[in-house]
């Protein structure tokens, strides 16, 4: 079997091979993207760049049915959830298509000394390689292709090995929106091939989205290579729960932060701090939701990675935990649990769980609650629950992640800008921010 193919987990069933790259093919898509930078991004206005991804954006509107059960064979993604990300992926394309002129409109500068004027003017830099994950092809790929090319600068994308069929379906797209060859080019690359792409010269900036390791390993080469980056890596998400008002609507929130994606999201929540006055209350009503889920629990992405959850949640039994499931994993699918008791200074309660598993842990405060939010080497997003407004902006400020949500799970937005901090990576994707990452604010100042 060839390193890309689609292998329905549900089944096993191997759906189809893609040939990997040679490196001819990669040294092509290169020259092209380069190419294509050098005359496309000078020749184009932020206005009509703007208008190709508002059509890239209908084009996955119109397609949402077709690209939603390509996912589906891909990694097993519900049809529903499926759809979602096919149409948040649009309105993404479609915010930057609004708002990009307004965004890279010149700066002006207030001058301290002298005559003249000074601007900041926000322009492209060139070739950027993005090195994406299976558990959203496409919302991944939106976030870092919609700002880069409304800006002006050209796409070499590496997509996971197992969504080899969505990756050719973005790059459809792409063409028939308008784009030139060039300006967003598909490469079924291995992970030789990815490094020495890196290294290339014509190669601007790398943004990547997947595991420490790999994060590290990128950024070791960009680094040599004097390369910008972007790493949006794992983490393992408090929802921290002080007071609610209605435990009811708090436990479902609980339930979506969690299994959204069949728990297979690096921001889910998925250690749920919980203050000891409502500790068993909460405990008794999220375990029967999550048990509730067995049925129609869709299967992870691979075997692969139910055999990885399996080992996780073995060595936390091992090490104290006490797991509340009701079945064992067959092939992929892995029944969804409750793991509790866990020691905070157990190695396994510093791993990130990919998958319907989640760590309850009882606290006594709030000093304690953000203590163990922050007690992990991640810090992507995290989430409280209160009912005291002033307890909640207290906590936001302690709680070291890139994102707070208050009272809200599933709240993210095209406007709003996605990352994280320590071993969860650097950067920013989305909102304002996200055009801002690869771009050359040029002083132009201009005397008196």
């Amino acid at each position: 079997m060839t390193q890309y193919a689609v292998v329905d987990p549900a089944t096993g069933e191997v759906v189809k091979e893609y040939p990997t790259a040679t490196d001819e093919q990669i040294e092509s898509a290169l020259a092209s993207a380069h190419a294509t930078f050098k005359k496309w991004s000078k020749s184009t206005t932020v206005s009509e760049r703007a208008e190709l991804i508002r059509k890239v954006a209908d084009l996955h509107n119109e397609r949402k049915t077709e690209l939603a059960k390509i996912i589906q064979r891909e990694m097993g993604k519900p049809l529903d959830q499926s759809e979602g990300e096919v149409e948040f992926s649009a309105a993404i394309y479609q915010f930057y298509a609004d708002n990009a002129e307004k965004f890279l409109a010149d700066e002006p500068i207030e001058l301290l000394d002298g005559e003249g004027s000074a601007v900041i003017r926000r322009g492209p830099v060139g070739v950027l390689l993005g090195i994406m994950p299976w558990n959203y092809p496409y919302y991944q790929v939106a976030r870092f292709a919609g700002p880069n090319l409304v800006l002006g600068n050209t796409i070499v994308l590496k997509h996971a090995p197992q969504c080899p069929e969505s990756a050719a379906a973005l790059q459809q797209i792409f063409l028939d929106a308008g784009y030139p060859e060039g300006a967003y080019v598909n490469v079924y690359a291995t992970n030789e091939q990815i490094a020495e792409a890196i290294a290339d010269p014509r190669v601007q900036g790398v943004s990547l989205t997947g595991s420490e390791r790999a994060g590290a390993a990128v950024a070791e080469i960009a680094g040599r290579n004097l390369k910008k980056v972007v790493l949006e890596l794992g983490g393992s998400d408090p929802f921290i729960l002080l007071s609610s008002d209605d435990l009811d609507a708090t436990v479902e929130a609980a339930v979506d932060g969690r299994f959204e994606n069949t728990g297979q999201a690096c921001n889910a929540a998925k250690r749920i701090i919980v203050a000891e006055s409502i500790y068993d209350e909460f405990l008794d009503k999220f375990t029967e939701k999550v048990l509730a889920k067995a049925d129609g629990l869709a299967p992870l992405s691979s075997v692969a990675a139910a055999e990885r959850l399996d080992d996780q949640v073995k060595r936390a039994v091992d090490e104290g935990a006490t797991l509340v499931s009701d079945g064992s994993r067959n092939g992929a699918y892995f029944p969804p649990g409750v793991l509790t008791n866990l020691s905070p200074d157990s190695p396994a309660a510093k791993e990130e769980l990919f998958g319907p598993v989640a760590t309850v842990y009882k606290v006594a405060d709030e000093n304690e609650a953000v203590e163990l939010a922050n007690d992990t080497p991640f810090g992507l997003g995290s989430y409280v629950f209160t009912t005291d407004p002033e307890q909640a902006k207290r906590v936001a400020d302690k709680i070291e992640a890139g994102m707070v949500f208050v009272n809200a799970v599933g709240a993210e937005g095209a406007e709003l800008p996605f990352g994280g901090v320590k071993r969860s990576g650097f950067g920013r994707e989305l909102g304002r921010f996200g055009i801002d990452e690869f771009v050359n604010k040029k002083l132009i100042r201009i005397a008196g």
